[in-house]
């Protein structure tokens, strides 16, 4: 009887339609982040909720 595979190394694949979403790197100057990271801090969110929230509601969304 043939021995099963083993397991590859890392996370497993997450199922079709469930994969996390791209990452975008941006730059900013101190200044902007330190007003980025007050206004995250004033709504109780971290840096990259806030970044997300306020594009949405730029966009629309």
């Amino acid at each position: 009887m043939p021995q099963p595979k083993p397991r590859k190394p890392g996370r497993p694949k997450l199922p079709k339609g469930e994969a996390k979403g791209k990452i975008v790197a941006l730059r900013f100057d101190p200044d902007h982040l330190k007003r980025i990271d007050a206004a995250a801090k004033a709504r109780k969110l971290n840096r990259s909720e806030w970044i997300r929230s306020t594009l949405d509601a730029g966009l629309g969304a």
